[in-house]
């Protein structure tokens, strides 16, 4: 499940600039013509270094959004 956020800021819950860093495993599968195709990918690290809302900028009031919390927002 992917995390949700909220700007407190402006109330923004859809649009937002994350900066991550990522460590995978992948399958490369290249056609005989030399294309790449990634056929499968896992995620083995990932660190979420900063998130910051599209609409106001601003990064310090962007919050983590907890599962219940994300439920009542979407009408669950």
């Amino acid at each position: 499940m992917a995390t949700r956020y909220r700007c407190r800021a402006c109330g923004n819950l859809t649009r937002f600039d994350v900066v991550a860093t990522r460590r995978t495993r992948s399958y490369h599968h290249f056609t005989l013509a030399g294309e790449l195709v990634v056929e499968e990918e896992a995620v083995l690290e990932e660190s979420v270094e900063d998130v910051s809302c599209r609409w106001c900028a601003s990064s310090r009031a962007v919050e983590e959004l907890e599962a219940a919390v994300v439920a009542e927002t979407d009408g669950s």
